[in-house]
This record gives structure tokens, sequence and C-alpha cells, in this order.
């Protein structure tokens, strides 16, 4: 497990939207590791052991992840939290300059930057992580969300990163298909 102390997976199976109307399946996955973070508890302009750590948890889990989701991803997003001793730059430096490679391996590809939330929080804190298309950015259907947490993370000198994959987009979506496409409107 490298760097992690815990890791935990949320595997969603939602088969009818809020108001129980009956949609085709659709899985998500989320998987979130907790980690000491090594620059908690100081200004550090080197934030290159964190890019390390995001890569190899990236390299650990984004296959592991995808495999669970039972058919090929279409959206993904990332997201972390930082614990209070940290700052929201530990937390950017894990899930952006070298977590989106094995994502997007994971996935078979990816044309679409990865949506991604970072925050500070305390023991228990909740993030809402983005989802999006893996390869239309435009895809209004696949915009979606988990709101992710692990209750005995982060420490104040740790940080919980958070990845996940779609096989599709919402349930019964009908905010149509971005630029040109039906119901649109200004972005």
């Amino acid at each position: 497990m490298g760097h992690a102390r815990k890791i935990v997976f949320l595997r969603e199976v939602i088969t009818t939207d809020a108001h129980g109307e009956p949609c085709p399946p659709l899985t998500r996955i989320a998987v979130g590791a907790i980690f000491r973070n090594p620059l908690a508890g100081r200004f550090e302009s080197d934030l290159a052991p964190l890019f390390e750590i995001g890569a190899e948890l990236g390299e650990l889990l984004a296959g592991q992840a995808a495999a669970q989701l039972g058919n090929p991803p279409v959206s993904y997003g990332k997201a972390a939290i930082v614990g209070v001793a940290g700052d929201m730059e530990h937390g950017g430096a894990v899930i952006h300059p070298r977590l989106g490679a094995p994502m997007r391996k994971a996935a078979g590809g990816g044309e679409a930057v990865i949506p991604s939330n970072v925050k500070l929080g305390a023991l228990g804190a909740s993030i809402d992580l983005p989802l999006g298309h893996k390869d239309d950015p435009w895809s209004f259907d696949h915009f979606d969300t988990m709101t992710l947490c692990i209750p005995d993370g982060p420490k104040p000198d740790e940080i919980v990163m958070f990845l996940a994959y779609a096989d599709g987009g919402r349930p019964i979506a009908r905010c149509g298909r971005g630029p040109g496409g039906a119901a649109s409107g200004p972005v």
C-alpha cells in the first residue's frame, strides 16, 4: 500500500432517480487513500514529494477502481482533503501533476481534463468530487458529483486523496448535451 495508512472503496449502483423513476443501472466507484502529509506544518516551495505520492497511489489504485466498475469507465474525477496542518497546494500537488496519467490509462484514454476539487478539512470532513465525461468536456449529462468522506481522516498531518469513475452520466439526465445540443443554453 506504499504511503497509505488506509484505503477505502465505495461502489454505488443506481437503478432509479431520486423520485424512484427506473433508469439503466449506473455504477460509480470511488477509492480514497489516507496518508501522512510529509510537508504538514511548514511552508515548502518544492512540492515534488507530493507529486510522487499522487503518482504512486494513482498507479496502485486507478486500475483497481476501474476494474470494480464492471463496465468501461465513461466519466472520471479526483479530489483531496488536506488536514489542517497542511495547505491547499498540498492537495493540488497530489492530484494534479502526476495522478492524471494513471487515471487515463485505467479509463482506456481520456481527452478531457479530469474534474477536481481540493479543500482543507478536519477529521471526517466530506468533499464533493466532480465527475465529467472522460472525452467530451461538454457532455452536460455526465456532470455529476459524489460526496465522499473517510470518518477517521484526515488527521491534521494527513491528506485524503480520492479518485472516481462512472460508467455513465446522471440518471435520466435532461439538461442537454452542450453547445448546440438539445436544451443547451449559454454556458
